[in-house]
């Protein structure tokens, strides 16, 4: 991980949100252009702003700093949606998540 961690993570999880980096500096309470000059290495979030940011993209900063996962923003939608489920449920998902991937290799 490096300098350049930060400003490429955030535009990847930004993008794939869906939201442009005016949209985000402004629902941050920020200057129009925030966003833009930390994905353009202009300026370098506090530590409360990017807390604010990672609340913004619904994700934690372990999830922001997690480079194998691609898509932590699904996957944190994915694990709430998740968390209310019984074993039974989890052991019907599980099934189906099996047998989809068999008929995918198949």
């Amino acid at each position: 991980m490096d300098e350049n961690y930060i400003p490429l993570r955030l535009a990847q999880l930004r993008t794939k949100k869906g939201i442009s980096a005016r949209e985000m500096s402004l629902s941050l309470g920020q200057a129009e252009d925030y966003i833009s000059d930390i994905e353009s290495r202009n300026n370098t979030p506090s530590m409360d702003h990017f807390l604010l940011i990672c609340e913004y993209l619904g994700i934690s900063p372990r999830e922001f700093f997690d480079e194998e996962n691609p898509n932590p923003i699904l996957l944190h939608e994915l694990i709430t949606e998740l968390e209310p489920l019984g074993d039974q449920d989890f052991d019907n998902l599980l099934n189906l998540l099996f047998e989809g991937q068999k008929k995918i290799r198949e």
